[in-house]
């Protein structure tokens, strides 16, 4: 059943002022629509700010503990839905049906964490001389700003609207126009917990609707996940006076040592590689495979690959769904070529799914890639679909430069039994997460998370860590003297 989705600004679910709509449809079956949401523009988002500008002390002077409350009760209104949740966000984004219940528990595990940030924001006390007290405290910064990303589009926004409104501030979020259904379903969620509605917007639509957030000096802060170029443009709308936290692109390897685990290194690959079809910025896109287990890992990995089922997330059995849209599925369909013209092997996949039964849904088998060479395309650009590339290293050493070799650092993994080795690569690879015998993708939900290079700001970390609430909040420093 399709759904008419409206935004909520100034307390009320309203259509976008000038009537515009887009659709949204099911990526396992195009003919199925999700439902109609607001085109919004400048219009809506100006109208947005100028009632959280309103807003904006209220929120600010509600105790940390009410703050705490609104989460948890937020928390326990997702949880009593989440099998409707998990059926909606299969048939929204194209996850299967176990991707979607980790994504749908996951979330309001995030809230429950953020609570408890509320009630941690304490400042301190620095020496002083004679009878003089300096301390810090530390306030909300104004309006946050939260544009977000369609691969986990429960997850990834409470990351961003948990730790905002805990401490303090009042959110302007804008979702993707892939999966808005989810952006409103955790509105719903903030609102039944108790939100005050002045306290939240909730903007559909494309990227005017994002500029238009990005561009009002009045949003304080704005907070991005997504692609780097989408990225790099809101850093530099934001300027130097306002605050910006950006967590982007990533082409990620997995190095494997000659004295590995071939099985336990393929498996781990092909979860990296192809879990949540090959969407996810931590996702493994590159093998770095030392020259004398090479092709023995390459068999592993593909027949790995090719025994995946593919098919529509709820179906019993799919291990990957579809791409998330037709764009996912052009952009798939035209690295395959790049690979092929410059030269790398095709070892499995780089077709569309046509058997019978997939309808006009956006699927496509595991892809990888053998016999490459540094500087291809497929090697370097943000693939963001099941597309894996092998390389070969013919030492430990050329191994961490070829892993290093590229303009991203967010995540990177190596598979070996040598702990001296595994020490080395951690201090000598360029990414935020580093990770031993482990995939890149993954990550616990009470550690800080963040990328190098042009993979993030690397301004303040997300998620959790000392970082974490400073990106939400302004620290004054007060000197009392008790003698006028």
């Amino acid at each position: 059943m399709a759904v008419t989705g409206l935004n909520f600004i100034d307390g009320a679910w309203v259509p976008a002022v000038s009537g515009a709509t887009f659709e949204r449809r099911n990526p396992a079956d195009s003919t199925d629509l999700i439902g109609t949401f607001p085109d919004s523009d400048a219009t809506d988002v100006r109208i947005a700010v100028d009632a959280l500008d309103k807003a904006a002390p209220e929120w600010a002077a509600t105790p940390p503990e009410r703050r705490a409350a609104v989460l948890e009760a937020a928390a326990r209104h997702l949880e009593e839905r989440r099998e409707s949740l998990v059926g909606e966000l299969v048939r929204e984004e194209g996850k299967t049906r176990a991707e979607a219940t980790v994504e749908v528990s996951r979330t309001p595990m995030n809230l429950r964490f953020y609570a408890g940030e509320a009630l941690r924001a304490t400042g301190a006390t620095y020496p002083a001389a004679g009878r003089t007290m300096i301390y810090t405290v530390r306030e909300p910064i104004g309006i946050v700003g939260a544009i977000t990303p369609w691969n986990f589009p429960l997850n990834i926004p409470s990351r961003k609207l948990g730790p905002a409104l805990a401490a303090g501030d009042p959110v302007l979020f804008k979702p993707s126009e892939i999966t808005p259904l989810m952006g409103q379903r955790l509105v719903e969620a903030l609102l039944a917990g108790g939100l005050p509605p002045a306290a939240i917007a909730l903007v559909q639509g494309g990227g005017r609707a994002g500029a238009a957030v990005v561009a009002d000096e009045r949003v304080a802060a704005v907070t991005f996940t997504g692609s780097t170029e989408v990225g790099r443009a809101i850093h530099r709308g934001v300027g130097p006076d306002r605050r910006v936290q950006l967590e982007m692109g990533g082409k990620n390897p997995v190095v494997v040592l000659a004295d590995a685990d071939l099985d336990a290194a393929a498996t781990l690959i092909v979860k990296g590689a192809f879990g949540l079809s090959g969407q996810a910025c931590t996702g493994t896109s590159r093998v770095v495979a030392i020259d004398d287990i090479h092709d023995a890992l390459l068999e592993r990995v593909v027949a790995r690959a090719e025994a995946l089922t593919v098919g529509p997330g709820l179906r019993a059995g799919a291990s990957m769904g579809p791409l998330a849209s037709r764009g996912q599925l052009d952009k798939f369909l035209e690295y395959v070529a790049v690979g092929q013209d410059e030269g790398a092997r095709l070892a499995c996949g780089g077709t569309r799914c046509d058997d019978t039964g997939f309808g006009d849904g956006f699927f496509v088998r595991p892809t990888v890639f053998a016999d490459t060479a540094p500087g291809m395309r497929i090697l370097t650009e943000e693939i963001f679909g099941p597309v894996l590339a092998f390389q070969r290293a013919s030492s430990f050493d050329e191994a961490v430069t070829l892993a290093n070799d590229t303009a991203f650092g967010l995540s990177a993994a190596i598979v070996t039994r040598d702990l001296d080795r595994a020490g080395q690569f951690v201090a000598r690879s360029r990414t935020g997460l580093v990770k031993v015998n482990q995939p890149t993708n993954g990550m616990a939900m009470n550690a800080p998370f963040g990328g190098y290079k042009a993979s993030s700001t690397q301004t303040f970390k997300e998620q959790a860590g000392p970082t974490l609430m400073q990106f939400y909040q302004s620290e004054k420093t007060v000197y009392i003297d008790p003698v006028a």
